[in-house]
C-alpha cells in the first residue's frame, strides 16, 4: 500500500460515522445541557453582533471576531462542498446539514465560552486562547496539558494544508477557468496574504470584516435572484430535500434529477459536508472568539455561535436551494460520461439565470471565500504555534512561511499533503470535543449566569 492510499484510509477512518456521530452527540447533549437557550437566544444573539460595543480587554470587537472566525470557515464547503453532498447524498443532504447546524450552534457556543473564560495574555499583550487553553487552564494536570500539546500540532499541521494550500488551489482553479494562469495566481496571493498577515491579527480582523460581510451579501444576493427567477421550481425542490433526507428507500425524480440516495446516505453526507463547512466541534473558531473584547465569556459565545447559523443555515441553505430548483442536479457531463459535482454543478444552477456570466460569479465567490479562509486559518495556525512556542521570531517566520505557501498550493496538486492535513483536521475534533464533555458545567454555569444578569434584563 502507498503512502497515499494509507493516508487515504486513514482519513475516511477519521471522518467517519464514529467521528460524525460523536460530533452532533456532543451538539444534542449541549443543547440538552444548556436548556436549549443557543436556539432560545438565536436572535437575540444575532442583534447583539451589531449593537454591542464592548470596551473591555481583547484585541478585536466582539463583531470583528466573528468575523474572522467566519473569514476561516465561510469557504469553499459553501459553494463546492454543498453541490458534492447533493450529489453524493441527494437534496436531502441538505436538510441534515440544517440539522446537525442547529445542534452545532451549542457546540460552537460552549467552545467560544471556554476560550474566553481561560484565555491568556501573551507577551506582546495579544490574547491567546482556544481549547488548549481551555485544556490547559481548565481541565489541567498532565492529561489536560498533553490533550492541548496534541490540538495545537494538529491545528498547525492542518492550517498548512486545509487552510491554506487546499484553499489556494481552489482559488487557482478558479481563475484558470478565467484564463489566468495558476503562476500568476499564486504570485498574487502570495502578496496579498503578506500584506495583512505580517501586521497580525488586528489587520485580519480589519480586512475580514470587510470581505466576509461584502462578499457573503454579493452571494446570497445572487442566489436570492436565482430562487426568485426560479421559484415555481422551489416548491418542488423543497419537497424533494425533505422527502429524499427521510426515506428509507433510495427515490429519485422531479427536480432531483436521476439523483438516487437513501437517509442513511443524505445523513452521512449532509453532517460531514455541514461539519467541514461550519467547523462546529473542530475547535478552531474559539481561537478567534478568544481575541474578542467582551464583558462576559457568554456574550462571545453568542456572537460566535452566529457563524454556524449564518455559514450553514443561510448560505450553504440557499447553493443547495438554487441547485435543487433549477432542475440540474444529476446532470451528465457528456465529456466524461459522469454525473457533474462541485463547482461545476454550482455554475450549472446559476446559468440558469446568468448564462456565460454565472462562471465568473462563481469564480470569483469562490476565490474570495477561500481567500479569506486562508486569512482566518493563519490566525489558528499561528496561535496554535505559539502555544507550544512562545519565541516571537518563531511567530513572525510563520506568517511569511504560510504566505509563501499559498504559493505552491495555487500551483501543485498534492494529495498527500490534503490527505494528511485533512487527518488533522479531523483529529482536532477528538481532544476539543472530549474537552467540552468534561467541563460542560463550566459552560451550564457561564451560560445560566449570562441568562440571569444580562438576557433576563436586555442588556
Amino acid at each position: 500500500m502507498d503512502l497515499s492510499q494509507l493516508l487515504n484510509d486513514i482519513n475516511d477512518f477519521v471522518w467517519g460515522p464514529i467521528m460524525l456521530a460523536f460530533l452532533v452527540g456532543t451538539g444534542i447533549f449541549l443543547t440538552v445541557r444548556l436548556k436549549f437557550l443557543p436556539w432560545i437566544n438565536l436572535w437575540y444573539a444575532i442583534k447583539m453582533i451589531m449593537l454591542h460595543k464592548a470596551d473591555k480587554q481583547g484585541d478585536l470587537s466582539p463583531f470583528q471576531s466573528l468575523m474572522t472566525a467566519l473569514s476561516a470557515t465561510v469557504g469553499t464547503g459553501n459553494i463546492v462542498g454543498v453541490a458534492t453532498a447533493m450529489v453524493l447524498g441527494g437534496p436531502g443532504a441538505i436538510v441534515w446539514m440544517w440539522i446537525s447546524a442547529a445542534f452545532g450552534l451549542s457546540t460552537k457556543y460552549a467552545e467560544s465560552v471556554l476560550a474566553v473564560k481561560y484565555r491568556e495574555t501573551n507577551s506582546v499583550g495579544e490574547m491567546a486562547g482556544g481549547p488548549m487553553y481551555a485544556m490547559k487552564n481548565g481541565i489541567g494536570g498532565g492529561f489536560g496539558k498533553l490533550m492541548a500539546t496534541l490540538f495545537a500540532l494538529f491545528a498547525v499541521c492542518a492550517s498548512f494544508g486545509i487552510g491554506n494550500m487546499t484553499q489556494a488551489n481552489s482559488i487557482s482553479a478558479a481563475f484558470s477557468s478565467l484564463g489566468i494562469s495558476t503562476e500568476v495566481t499564486g504570485i498574487i496571493l502570495v502578496v496579498c496574504s503578506l500584506a495583512v498577515l505580517i501586521r497580525g491579527v488586528r489587520s485580519i480582523g480589519k480586512v475580514s470584516s470587510f470581505i466576509v460581510p461584502s462578499m457573503a451579501f454579493f452571494y446570497i444576493l445572487f442566489t436570492v435572484i436565482i430562487i426568485i427567477v426560479n421559484f415555481k421550481n422551489v416548491p418542488g425542490g423543497l419537497a424533494i430535500m425533505f422527502q429524499m433526507a427521510f426515506s428509507t428507500e433510495a427515490v429519485a425524480g422531479g427536480v432531483g434529477g436521476s439523483i438516487v440516495a437513501s437517509m442513511l446516505t443524505a445523513m452521512r453526507w449532509g453532517v460531514a459536508r455541514g461539519v467541514f463547512s461550519n467547523e462546529a466541534g473542530l475547535g478552531s473558531a474559539p481561537i478567534a472568539a478568544a481575541a474578542a473584547r467582551t464583558d462576559h465569556a457568554s456574550r462571545q459565545g453568542y456572537v460566535n455561535m452566529t457563524g454556524t447559523f449564518f455559514d450553514t443555515m443561510i448560505i450553504c441553505f440557499l447553493t443547495g436551494l438554487v441547485i435543487a430548483s433549477s432542475g440540474v442536479l444529476g446532470s451528465v457531463d457528456p465529456e466524461t460520461g459522469k454525473l457533474v459535482s462541485g463547482a461545476p454543478l454550482t455554475i450549472l444552477a446559476f446559468s440558469t439565470v446568468y448564462g456565460e456570466g454565472a462562471k465568473y460569479i462563481v469564480s470569483i465567490a469562490l476565490a474570495m471565500f477561500a481567500y479569506s479562509t486562508i486569512l482566518g486559518w493563519e490566525y489558528y495556525g499561528e496561535k496554535s504555534l505559539e502555544y507550544i512556542i512562545k519565541a516571537r521570531p518563531v511567530i513572525i517566520g510563520y506568517r511569511i512561511v504560510f504566505s509563501l505557501i499559498t504559493f505552491i498550493g495555487a500551483t501543485q496538486t498534492l494529495d498527500v499533503v490534503w490527505n494528511f492535513s485533512d487527518t488533522m483536521n479531523g483529529l482536532m475534533a477528538i481532544p476539543n470535543l472530549l474537552c467540552l464533555v468534561i467541563l460542560n458545567k463550566d459552560v451550564a454555569n457561564e451560560c445560566f449566569d449570562y441568562q440571569k444578569e444580562f438576557v433576563a434584563k436586555g442588556r
